[in-house]
């Protein structure tokens, strides 16, 4: 009997191990229920041409066409001296027609070419499109021929189809139609497909039984049953996930906390002596804060904004708050720069207030420490023992503050600034440092749409600040295309020179720290279809500062910054340039989050296309933070059109984070954001997109509340309790949660 446990070969018939091993170790399909749940991702129609448009060089196509021309050439094959002959056709389509070479040492076999390509066929065709002597080519094309049936075995799959043929995603060594009759073959033999959702959950929802819903993605005969089975697939994702997510609040809800309600003078000693007023959203956002602090049970609270609307600041009153009700806070801070970032700006924020403990310190003063992995054992020592006594109310560290040896008095409040730097386990070990569950508070600059944070955060409540405090200035942001014009670059540097010679500073940022690191160095750059790389060499830290020194910035102070240098030479450079006495710095992506310098006021991007949307609107947040309009200038030898190039646009043209994020997430593609492979079928969030099925989720979290209302087991839909169970238990779960 085959089940949707059983191994995948047996659906692959007499297939080469070769064609086996590349499904299942390139596709990841193991079992007959991963191959039934690896969806297609496009469908072509069978009756008609595939309508063509805008094809680049060096892209796969997947077309239906009809032959329009095929030639037998003879020619002297110039390395044996023999006869040879190659078979030229001409591929319609709806759009370009494509030229396709058929190359044969035999007569017999340029003839067999003939008698299948016969002008008026239709077909198949997939192949990699090339443009030759201004022709465009499919590059040896794989096809599936429409005819006679009984020609051969891709044929009969062929004629049992509708009028939808599915195009899946695929590996190397792994035809799209591999698939399609291996899939077919599956689903007239698997017997017992799991049914996760219960019978009146469908009925109410309107969603497929599971077994409609396989044969309609898989073998649909129009674009209605594709729609009627992603809808339930998508709805099942969503509803796991939302499950997850649902038992996790209200594991949450469940665990009991002290209430930080304060106490001490010292957050109203700190507010009386700020400079500014804060913003409306700063006022709110706190106020959800301290009412979250004086509940019983933990706060897990996501706080998110642009670059510099005021987080820290929000962060700190809470701390502050904390402290004052006898407690203690600590941030948790993904690298050491910007965990000396922190305690400088907090330092200067606090002034005397910081001074706990010191002669001549303020009444309500308190203690703010660092702790970071380069300190020595003796730098540690003090530090260590005023959190152990309480004596210390703040602290401000990377994944030292993880180590077993960190101890607390009271820790009542945690902020985790960056929160997609950490993993679920590095959370986990500074929250269990506390005697009882501490609040949580989580900070990001990173945007994010309304439905990823309902479903990555979703065990968080959130705040927004969508507003910008009093001083931020505008930034202009520009591409500079080399493709286009390589004497642009010396602008650039003039344009910099000019920055610097009005007492200004600028930033350099290179996706690689030296010739001999890997393509992407530090940055972040997203895989984008259809993106090609390229053999040139990318902009590398050391490389460019020594060519700026020597060149178009000779004279200047130039600076270099990158994560392979020790701790004290990050610092000390990062405190140079915060004092004026480096003009350029020439950095990688360590500069991205935290660092604060109001006098720098120009961002050049060197290679810009290799760096994510968010990640190039977090660079160019660095600039601009003093009341000086801000520049940012995106160099690049992207081509228009390409992805890439789209993707420069799309940040020239907005500073709006948010729909940034959106423009970041629709070219990324989620992925696994939330998912497991379990044995036979698999569940993770390949199929749903968070945009795209924003309806889906938000009904499927109404759902999820309401099944744990009924029944908090799930006791009646067994087969759901197991996969939500499965996924709870899932590494990727447990990251992707934030838990």
């Amino acid at each position: 009997m085959i089940t949707p446990d059983s191994p995948v070969e047996v659906v692959l018939g007499d297939a080469k191990h070769k064609l086996v091993k590349a499904v299942v170790e390139g596709l990841g399909l193991r079992t007959v229920g991963d191959l039934l749940l690896h969806f297609p991702r496009r469908y072509v129609k069978t009756g008609e041409l595939t309508e063509v448009e805008g094809l680049h060089d060096g892209e796969m196509l997947v077309v239906v066409g009809r032959i329009a021309r095929c030639d037998r050439r003879q020619y002297t094959d110039r390395r044996t001296g023999r006869t040879a002959y190659r078979v030229e056709a001409e591929l319609e389509t709806d759009g370009p027609r494509l030229s396709m070479t058929f190359f044969a040492k035999e007569q017999r076999i340029a003839a067999w070419h003939e008698r299948r390509l016969v002008v008026g066929r239709r077909g198949i065709f997939q192949g990699k499109v090339g443009r030759f002597r201004d022709t465009w080519q499919l590059t040896n094309p794989q096809m599936v021929l429409m005819g006679t049936p009984g020609e051969d075995a891709a044929q009969l799959s062929l004629e049992t189809l509708g009028d939808l043929y599915p195009i899946y995603p695929l590996s190397a060594g792994v035809e799209s139609w591999d698939l399609q009759r291996a899939v077919a073959f599956a689903l007239t033999v698997v017997e017992e497909l799991p049914e996760r959702l219960p019978e009146a959950l469908r009925e109410a929802e309107g969603l497929l039984d599971v077994r409609t819903a396989l044969e309609w993605v898989h073998r649909p005969s129009d674009y209605g049953q594709v729609t009627r089975a992603q809808q339930r697939f998508r709805f099942e994702e969503a509803l796991t996930t939302q499950l997850v997510l649902a038992r996790r609040r209200r594991a949450l809800q469940a665990q009991g906390a002290r209430p930080r309600t304060g106490g001490g003078g010292l957050l109203a000693a700190f507010d009386a002596r700020l400079p500014f007023e804060l913003t409306a959203g700063q006022r709110e956002v706190g106020a959800e804060i301290e009412a979250d602090l004086a509940r019983p049970h933990p706060m897990n609270r996501l706080l998110q904004g642009e670059v510099g609307s005021g987080k820290t600041l929000v962060a700190l009153r809470a701390m502050l708050r904390v402290v004052d009700s006898g407690g203690q806070a600590a941030l948790l801070a993904p690298t050491e720069v910007l965990a000396q970032q922190h305690h400088r700006s907090l330092t200067a924020m606090l002034g005397d207030l910081a001074g706990g403990g010191m002669l001549g310190g303020h009444p309500e003063a308190t203690s703010l420490e660092l702790l970071t992995g380069s300190m020595t054992k003796a730098q540690r020592t003090a530090p260590l023992l005023r959190l152990a006594s309480g004596e210390a109310g703040l602290v401000v560290g990377t994944h030292a503050l993880l180590e077993d040896v960190v101890q607390f008095a009271d820790l009542g409040l945690v902020v985790v600034d960056e929160q997609h730097r950490f993993g679920v386990e590095q959370r986990a070990a500074l929250t269990d440092k506390a005697g009882t569950p501490p609040h949580v508070l989580v900070m990001t600059a990173t945007p994010i749409p309304r439905t990823v944070a309902m479903t990555v955060f979703g065990d968080l409540e959130t705040s927004t600040l969508s507003e910008l405090p009093a001083g931020r200035a505008p930034i202009q942001t520009t591409v500079v295309p080399l493709a286009d014009a390589p004497r642009w670059i010396d602008r650039v540097w003039q344009r910099a020179r000019e920055e610097v010679e009005k007492g200004h500073q600028v930033y350099v940022v290179c996706p690689r720290i030296s010739g001999d690191t890997s393509e992407q160095g530090e940055s972040d750059a997203p895989a984008v279809e259809g993106e090609t790389r390229t053999d040139r060499p990318l902009a590398a830290v050391e490389e460019v500062v020594e060519e700026l020194a020597a060149g178009p910035l000779a004279g200047l102070r130039v600076g270099l910054l990158h994560g392979r240098l020790h701790p004290e030479e990050k610092d000390r450079t990062m405190r140079a340039f915060a004092s004026g006495d480096v003009d350029v710095l020439v950095s990688t992506t360590v500069i991205e989050v935290g660092v604060d310098v109001a006098n720098a006021t120009t961002m050049v991007l060197l290679d810009a296309d290799r760096f994510g949307v968010s990640q190039l609107h977090q660079l160019r947040g660095r600039v601009g933070r003093g009341g000086l309009p801000g520049l940012c200038l995106l160099v690049s030898h992207a081509e228009v059109g390409t992805p890439a190039r789209e993707r420069l646009d799309a940040v020239a043209a907005t500073t709006d984070g948010f729909e940034l994020s959106r423009v970041d997430l629709e070219q990324r593609r989620e992925g696994d954001v939330l998912g497991a492979s379990q044995s036979g079928f698999r569940s993770s969030l390949k199929d749903l997109r968070v945009l795209r099925d924003e309806k889906t989720i938000v009904r499927a979290r109404e759902v999820a509340g309401a099944l744990l209302d009924e029944d908090p087991e799930l006791d009646g839909a067994p087969l759901l309790a197991t996969l939500v169970a499965e996924l709870e238990e899932s590494v990727r779960a447990e990251f992707a949660t934030r838990s």
